[in-house]
């Protein structure tokens, strides 16, 4: 499995690539600043990217701009942000983006090597890894109270809704129709208080719900 690091920290990304090859990943590039990276992403097409949010000349946010930047011209690459912030603004629009695997980890908070490597695998087949702390940051708490008030099978759509999974994956895997499924979906952004709205995707948010419930 193809993957691209880009970190700035030395000790941190020889770790990375020393790690992800003994599990078996091939790493095409180790990076440890923002420029040209989207480029890059772009011209390699890694099935995975582990990027830091802040990364050189400025050290702010060009990690996390060059991911968005990449999968707005390769749709669906996946990526895992790695960082010890949460962009909140930034880290919406990513989200907001439901092709491809999506995966955002603290770095205090990864503690396990197989859990993290597990991770990048499941953000590489287009699954959704979400540290718990940045779910609390980018939701209103008060929705996971909701949770429970979701039907059995509202439940089991929001779970494959989780993975990634389109409204025709999801009736494939449930074998229900689309139309039901679009009725769930719509009585589960009704139950967990997301009406219509310019700068929260109701899809992301429920997805996040679900995760850090």
């Amino acid at each position: 499995m193809r993957v691209v690091i880009a970190e700035d920290l030395a000790l941190l990304r020889d770790g990375l690539v020393r790690m992800l090859t003994a599990y078996g990943f091939e790493v095409v590039a180790a990076v440890d600043d923002g420029a040209g990276l989207a480029e890059m992403l772009v011209a390699t097409r890694p099935e995975v990217a582990v990027i830091d949010v802040r990364l050189p000349p400025t050290g702010t946010d060009e990690g996390i701009r060059a991911a968005i930047a990449a999968r707005r011209a390769v749709p669906g690459l996946p990526v895992v942000i790695l960082s010890q912030y949460v962009e909140q603004v930034y880290a919406r629009e990513l989200l907001s983006d439901r092709t491809g695997g999506i995966g955002y980890l603290l770095k205090d908070r990864v503690g396990e090597v197989r859990d993290f490597v597990e991770a990048v695998r499941r953000v590489a087949g287009g699954g959704t890894v979400m540290d718990p702390e940045v779910v609390a940051q980018l939701l209103d708490g008060g929705r996971l109270t909701h949770l429970a008030d979701l039907t059995p099978r509202e439940r089991e759509v929001l779970a494959v809704m989780a993975e990634g999974r389109s409204n025709a994956a999801i009736a494939a895997r449930l074998v229900i129709t689309e139309k039901a499924v679009s009725k769930h979906i719509n009585n589960i952004f009704t139950k967990l208080d997301l009406p219509p709205s310019d700068d929260d995707h109701r899809r992301v948010l429920a997805v996040l719900t679900y995760l850090g419930g």
